[in-house]
């Protein structure tokens, strides 16, 4: 029987607009895009130029400091742009895609049949690799690294989440595939942690993998989350994260010998019409995804959830890691005496306005104002009642402001990424950039750690 773990801590943010569970096949995008942005800590260097043509799985970046590490075409076509910023950063590389997809070949195979180093070739060959993230950091994972254990959350308790449930409803064998090649990447156990309150029937008939079961408001959802109850990280100490609709993709990749990066993306939030989900593909552009399916233009685009996700304009491109498309109004305006006021018909995850006296199921519109600008970081107990870690969130980020090392170890920075602070920053009163602020002390972690 199934471990359970009961989460009192988070916070349910209740927004209008969830996908219903209908699956809609749209044509493929024109253009695609891979962007260096999506990588944490990735140094590009191109291997294409301005009309090559490509396959999908063709690589198309590396980084600079793993090499082995490949940043592939997520489709075949002809590399169209090279997008560059200041001082020549790659933005994106574009690819216009061809009418069918041709891939290039892989090795087809059970992956049971495989040794671990094998199949670790195949995925850096394949560019899949990036997909596999390490812990502490939240980074591309290094080939040359042993985790302790490999960890999958197998639902997403985030504003507006996709139904895992629905989307993998026809994928048992694929998933199984993925698992049993991912269970040669590590001597220690690959961690499934499935929501209590979901039927999770694929995930349960999982083999060979360790379930937990856990119950509570979002970050429940979260693999850090998860992480920290069931095997928390030590110092010195290294475990793999991956996402489940990349589980899928390297199930096929051993399964067909080809690189698909198709995968079901959830459009929703309440600027849509009519959220669902999508037939789509890895990078695409989300033009013809959103063509016709807004309400309004004034609204603010995020591909990822409400919390972590990127803004991208409407013919922007889907992040790699992302599989929802986010669309809220934009909180572009003012409100002279907000504060005051008495907030009828308003949320406010504390006791501001009214939101506290109705149901806790009521739906609501949110906007991005964030109805004040930075002032004083004060101490309170708002980021403890949203975070179920036995780490201080307030002194972490603050030893981070002033870049004190050996505090931030004791803090518990190797513990935590930007979506796990992601509610404390939604809560703040103090209006502080607490995704920001925690990408800058990790960075600053790895510079000092080497």
């Amino acid at each position: 029987m199934s471990k359970v773990i009961k989460l009192k801590k988070g916070l349910d943010i209740q927004i209008k607009g969830e996908p219903v569970n209908n699956l809609e096949h749209i044509g493929m995008p024109e253009t695609f895009a891979i962007k260096p942005a999506d990588f944490q800590g990735l140094i590009p260097k191109l291997t294409v130029a301005v009309g090559d043509k490509v396959k999908a799985g063709t690589p198309l970046l590396f980084d600079k400091y793993h090499p082995e590490v490949q940043y592939v075409s997520p489709v075949s076509g002809e590399v169209t742009a090279i997008n560059r910023g200041e001082r020549r950063r790659i933005l994106e590389v574009v690819v216009k895609a061809d009418r069918g997809i041709l891939s290039e070949d892989f090795l087809k195979s059970d992956p049971l049949k495989l040794s671990g180093d094998a199949i670790k070739t195949e995925l850096l060959k394949s560019g899949i690799w990036p997909s596999i993230k390490s812990r502490p950091f939240g980074i591309v994972a290094r080939p040359a690294d042993q985790p302790k254990a490999i960890f999958i959350s197998c639902f997403d308790s985030s504003p507006l989440a996709p139904d895992y449930d629905f989307i993998f409803k026809d994928e048992a064998n694929t998933w199984q595939t993925g698992i049993n090649a991912l269970s040669k990447l590590t001597t220690g156990k690959i961690n499934l942690g499935l929501s209590a309150k979901k039927e999770n029937r694929i995930f349960l008939e999982t083999k060979d993998v360790e379930i937990t079961l856990f119950n509570g408001p979002h970050p429940a959802g979260n693999v850090g989350i998860q992480i920290h109850a069931v095997s928390p990280l030590n110092k010195g100490e290294i475990v793999w994260t991956i996402q489940p609709q990349d589980v899928i993709m390297i199930g096929r990749l051993f399964l067909t010998g080809k690189y698909d990066s198709s995968r079901i993306v959830a459009l929703c939030g309440s600027e849509v019409k009519e959220p669902k989900y999508f037939q789509f593909w890895m990078g695409g552009s989300l033009t013809g995804l959103l063509k016709g399916r807004l309400d309004r233009k004034n609204a603010r685009i995020i591909s990822g959830n409400v919390l972590t996700g990127k803004v991208v304009a409407s013919d922007g491109f889907l992040g790699f890691y992302d599989s929802i498309v986010s669309v809220i109004p934009d909180g572009n305006y003012y409100e002279m005496f907000g504060w005051a006021l008495p907030g009828f018909g308003k949320y406010s995850p504390s006791r501001t306005f009214f939101s506290w006296l109705g149901s806790k199921k009521k739906k609501y519109i949110l906007d991005t104002n964030t109805h004040g600008e930075e002032r004083a970081f004060v101490l309170s107990d708002e980021y403890e009642k949203v975070l179920p870690m036995d780490i201080l969130p307030v002194y972490l980020l603050k030893a981070i402001l002033v870049n004190d090392i050996d505090a931030m170890e004791q803090l518990g920075i190797y513990e935590v990424i930007e979506e796990d602070l992601a509610l404390c920053e939604y809560v703040c009163t103090s209006k502080i950039m607490v995704q920001s602020v925690l990408r800058k002390g990790i960075n600053n972690m790895i510079k000092e750690l080497g």
